[in-house]
């Protein structure tokens, strides 16, 4: 889905939204005729140090300014990983554009993550990951990592990996794969209109407790991980207490 499709279809009552060398910031009125922050990346552009600031800024700025919820549109590549992006920092730069996220959707400014089109890595962690709720368009292409980039990191043959990815989706990149683990909260289907989903969504948002632990274990992709957040979290808590 192209970028104008996907505005068209999301909102039909109109936005003002400006795209520059990929990024795009603005606003755009809601089903219920309220209004929200839009931004996030295009194009399949990466992720930078000047990228990643321009959208944090975006998002600190409106914290305050309303309480409408901000929406991140995402196709993006990966972080740039160019000399003079990791000189700067960054890591840094992409942890500070996740935190301004968490921290606006628990100032009550409600995080859609919307993806469109391509994602990996730093970029999509620090973007579609770091909303509270993540939905994707039929077709999108999330990736954390390839299993080629997986190979080289964990020293296991691809083929290994490969084998395994076929009963475990934690080992797999894709759509279906992310929507198992409960990375991906839900698919929005093609029969019915993305501004009427977008408007059913909100007038549902699930808190701003991180259900994808819970969601990757009702869909069996992630069976461990609630029980064992749960675990420590029941940890943490005796040990303040004692």
């Amino acid at each position: 889905m192209t970028l104008a499709d996907l505005l068209a279809s999301l909102f039909p009552s109109g936005h003002d939204i400006h795209v520059d060398k990929g990024v795009l910031v603005g606003s755009a009125r809601l089903p219920d005729g309220s209004d929200a922050l839009v931004l996030g990346v295009t194009d399949h552009a990466p992720i930078g140090v000047d990228e990643a600031i321009v959208l944090a800024k975006a998002v600190m700025d409106s914290i305050d300014r309303g309480t409408g919820p901000i929406l991140v549109l995402v196709d993006s590549g990966s972080q740039r990983m160019s000399k003079r992006d990791e000189l700067l920092g960054l890591n840094e730069y992409l942890s500070h554009l996740a935190k301004a996220l968490i921290l606006a959707d628990l100032k009550g400014r409600p995080t859609i993550g919307i993806l469109y089109g391509h994602s990996a890595a730093g970029a999509f962690l620090a973007t579609a990951l770091a909303t509270r709720v993540l939905v994707a368009i039929p077709g999108a292409e999330p990736a954390v990592m390839d299993l080629p980039s997986m190979s080289r990191v964990t020293k296991l043959p691809i083929e290994v990996l490969e084998e395994k990815a076929k009963s475990t989706a934690v080992f797999a990149p894709g759509l279906d794969n992310l929507a198992k683990t409960g990375a991906v909260y839900a698919v929005w289907g093609d029969r019915t209109s993305l501004d009427r989903q977008l408007g059913a969504l909100l007038a549902a948002m699930p808190d701003t407790v991180d259900r994808r632990g819970a969601l990757g274990k009702e869909r069996g992709g992630r069976t461990l991980a609630a029980d064992i957040a749960a675990r420590v979290r029941h940890a943490g808590l005796s040990g303040a207490r004692d």
